[in-house]
């Protein structure tokens, strides 16, 4: 089971791990890639959640609202660890890590980090459930929680409920696939609409900084 698990990990390629996980879906596969997901290890949601909602649709093997309900979990899980060695570690180490070569190595620099620090300290606990909705800050808005030692019960809540709207709509396009198209152009379908939903993603958050222009011009006058 644990050479299973690890197996689509050594050389990620998304479309191979795709087919590898159409083949072996499962509510514990769900959790346990969602937990990558969401810690500090690059891996893309979009390649479990949806095919996991198509498959259910389409086989009845696995339940629509459990595997939103295992991701979300799987997400808080990941989050938590993000979260858990940030507090422990602290800012400096946190720091020294994203300018090493292992950080470089999970895709890490100073610059992301900060981007998430800067975006917590500007939006609070609620940027823990809207950065589960926005590329690039999703995997590490749990870094500045921690460092700025958010109480975990309300990090877990903010969390939680972000993850699960993203987990939805991710499932919701699983769903929707599952109507309109066959298994064998599943992948190309979630790989086209990803894109959109990447661009949302994006459109967010260059609303948030509007946001946050907007209040800081108010402030100054």
């Amino acid at each position: 089971m644990i050479e299973a698990l690890l197996q689509p990990l050594v050389i990620f390629d998304a479309a191979a791990f795709f087919d590898w996980f159409v083949n072996n879906a499962s509510y514990l596969f769900v959790f346990a890639f969602m937990v990558i997901e969401s810690s500090f290890v690059p891996f893309p949601s979009e390649v479990v959640v949806p095919p996991a909602a198509y498959l259910a649709v389409q086989k009845g093997d696995m339940n629509l609202f459990m595997v939103v309900l295992v991701a979300t979990a799987g997400a808080i899980v990941g989050a938590l660890i993000n979260y858990v060695l940030a507090l422990v570690i602290g800012r400096p180490v946190v720091y020294a890590f994203a300018n090493s070569r292992l950080g470089h190595a999970c895709l890490i620099d100073e610059a992301k980090v900060k981007k998430a620090e800067d975006y917590f300290d500007c939006h609070g606990a609620i940027s823990t459930f809207v950065g589960r909705l926005i590329p690039a800050v999703r995997q590490l808005i749990s870094i500045p929680a921690g460092i700025a030692k958010m109480n975990i019960w309300a990090f877990t809540l903010y969390t939680g409920l972000g993850a699960m709207l993203w987990n939805g709509i991710l499932a919701g396009l699983g769903w929707w696939l599952a109507q309109h198209v066959s298994l064998s152009q599943l992948y190309d379908a979630v790989e086209k609409y990803n894109s959109y939903l990447t661009m949302a993603g994006f459109a967010l958050l260059g609303l948030c900084i509007i946001y946050i222009l907007f209040n800081a011009f108010k402030k100054k006058k």
